[in-house]
């Protein structure tokens, strides 16, 4: 339980490190033998049907059930080279966060394909994802049709959505976890930040950036009229009506009306396709409750 709980921990707090300068969508020699770490990344290859050339993931490739049963190469942050170079891999394809630097050049320098993916924190920068994922598995018309069939139709609906007036003015907090009996939420540079405003709603907390614990009386001021918070980060409360009664949380317009929404934390935060649809759902569930 320990284990799963640091594990959880640290695969949000990696939704906010700073980009590598190895971005680059080239190409791959070689894709049949592809070690991916970065959980998105896992989800994009399945969406584009080329999980049979997955030999091994991270430990935050959690979608969808199938990556159980592939090898891991343990925390995306945290890398081995010889761990990695064991498996034979004939291309690793990694998120911005991938680490630590001097392991991805210590891979670099075997002469491996190694494709580092800029992470941007919107719908468009999902999209280009996966078109570079695409381009890297020289599978770009492929790509291409299943974005056009299966994503565009839900980002256009999204920004309309987004763009109702009234979602600017409903504010969200977003929780990380609770494992201490204090909130941990997300300010601005934020991967939470990022989906929240592709809701087209305001967080609550935007006056710090990155992750912060805060206290009863910030929450209180802050009024949020929503909390999201992840299946896991909640995992101390068994029943998610308790959540209601905590103390920091109780007094909000949130809790008064019920709209605290817990779902999976990487289809919220992993910024692959699922993303896109999680923020659509809540979209039309902020506006839907507010336009009277």
């Amino acid at each position: 339980m320990l284990r799963k709980i640091i594990i959880v921990t640290l695969v949000f707090i990696s939704f906010t490190s700073d980009t590598l300068p190895y971005d680059n969508c080239d190409k791959a020699n070689n894709s049949s033998r592809i070690t991916v770490a970065g959980g998105s990344i896992t989800e994009i290859l399945f969406f584009l049907g080329y999980e049979s050339n997955i030999i091994a993931v991270d430990l935050t490739s959690n979608y969808p059930e199938e990556t159980k049963e592939y090898p891991s190469i343990g925390y995306v942050r945290n890398l081995s080279a010889e761990g990695i170079l064991s498996l034979k891999p004939t291309l690793i394809i990694g998120e911005d966060d991938m680490g630590p630097p001097s392991v991805i050049e210590q891979i670099r320098r075997t002469g491996l394909n190694i494709n580092i993916i800029k992470e941007k924190h919107t719908s468009e920068g999902i999209v280009q994802k996966i078109e570079c994922i695409g381009k890297i598995i020289n599978k770009e018309n492929h790509t291409h049709l299943l974005i056009d069939e299966l994503i565009n139709p839900s980002i256009k609906e999204l920004k309309k959505i987004s763009a109702n007036p009234i979602l600017a003015d409903i504010k969200v907090m977003f929780i990380l976890n609770m494992d201490s009996g204090t909130p941990v939420v997300s300010g601005r540079e934020t991967s939470a930040n990022g989906f929240i405003e592709m809701t087209g709603a305001t967080n609550a907390f935007d006056g710090f950036d990155g992750w912060k614990p805060v206290g009863t009386e910030s929450i209180i001021n802050a009024s949020p009229d929503y909390i999201l918070i992840s299946n896991r980060g909640s995992h101390s409360y068994a029943d998610l009506d308790k959540l209601f009664d905590h103390p920091a949380i109780k007094y909000t317009p949130a809790a008064k009306n019920r709209n605290i929404i817990a779902l999976d934390g990487m289809e919220m935060l992993g910024f692959g396709p699922r993303t896109i649809f999680s923020a659509l759902k809540l979209s039309n569930i902020f506006s839907g409750n507010h336009n009277e």
